[in-house]
């Protein structure tokens, strides 16, 4: 630290993205999940995300990352309870984004699908929730154990982009510290629920594919 201190400020700025691109490359010899072609797979995805949400935070990014790992991240023990969750938010929501419909991750495993496509009709109140349901079926939480290390290198091909992202010490402290916790899920950013107003369910890609995306286009 002391060497950077009396290199000029250029050099400096150099020096330091270097060593974060060492960094990157170092972790991404530990897995075939971050071979060259997974990183430019993560930096499309990122992009992707902040071209169509601009406000975002690693936060948001962190989301979408472990949604396209793990859907909606969790089992649905109550299908009635879900489903007045469901009818109360459509109810409830005026303000929805523009996309019907969007990928997760990099790897597409699931979508995230609009409620508008509800609150306009363009399909069924119970086909979409049949969807929803069958698709949490599918969610294998074995691996979570696995993600901790997964979101690593993530997290360094994001770093290594030098996004200047709103919150990025904070949202990185607060994700470390949920995982170091052995939790794993997060809420959308504040800043991101203000201006986007995120209603959504998480659709496996297949399903979705097979039998929503023709009725909604």
């Amino acid at each position: 630290m002391e060497l950077l201190k009396i290199i000029n400020y250029p050099c400096r700025n150099r020096i330091i993205k270097l060593w974060m691109l060492a960094i990157t490359m170092i972790v991404c010899t530990k897995s075939a999940v971050c071979c060259p072609s997974s990183v430019d797979k993560i930096k499309a995805a990122v992009e992707r995300q902040l071209r169509d949400y601009p406000k975002s935070t690693l936060q948001d990014l962190y989301k979408s990352f472990f949604q396209d790992r793990f859907g909606p991240g969790h089992l649905v023990n109550d299908t009635s309870s879900a489903g007045n969750y469901l009818r109360y938010e459509l109810n409830n929501s005026d303000s929805f984004h523009k996309m019907y419909y969007e990928p997760t991750g990099c790897d597409t495993n699931y979508y995230r699908v609009n409620l508008s496509v509800l609150k306009e009709d363009k399909i069924s109140y119970q086909k979409f929730f049949d969807a929803f349901l069958r698709s949490v079926e599918k969610v294998n939480m074995n691996d979570i154990s696995e993600w901790k290390e997964e979101w690593s290198r993530i997290e360094a091909v994001i770093i290594s982009m030098n996004l200047k992202l709103d919150n990025f010490e904070e949202d990185l402290k607060m994700i470390h510290s949920v995982l170091e916790q052995g939790k794993y899920a997060v809420h959308h950013s504040e800043i991101y629920n203000s201006e986007y107003h995120p209603h959504y369910r998480i659709i496996d890609r297949e399903i979705f594919e097979k039998e929503i995306i023709s009725e909604i286009q």
